[in-house]
């Protein structure tokens, strides 16, 4: 396998239905603009709290992906 350097980048996804829908909103959004996505870590969920109630899911999303410099 030749070298490689991979870049790290942290993403807060949000849904109103569930954590994992969050995370998933995370990822396909980066992937939109990022070639080459490698791996997602979930670092932190939390909640959004109004009046009482959930209003939205949030799940803290670290991507990464192969780095190419400029040549």
């Amino acid at each position: 396998m030749a070298e490689s350097v991979y870049k790290v980048i942290e993403l807060v996804g949000t849904s109103t239905q569930s954590w994992e829908k969050a995370a998933a909103a995370a990822v396909q959004r980066a992937a939109k603009t990022l070639r080459d996505l490698r791996v997602a870590e979930i670092g932190e969920l939390d909640l959004l709290i109004e009046n009482g109630k959930i209003k939205a899911y949030r799940a803290k999303v670290k991507v990464s992906f192969k780095y190419e410099a400029a040549k």
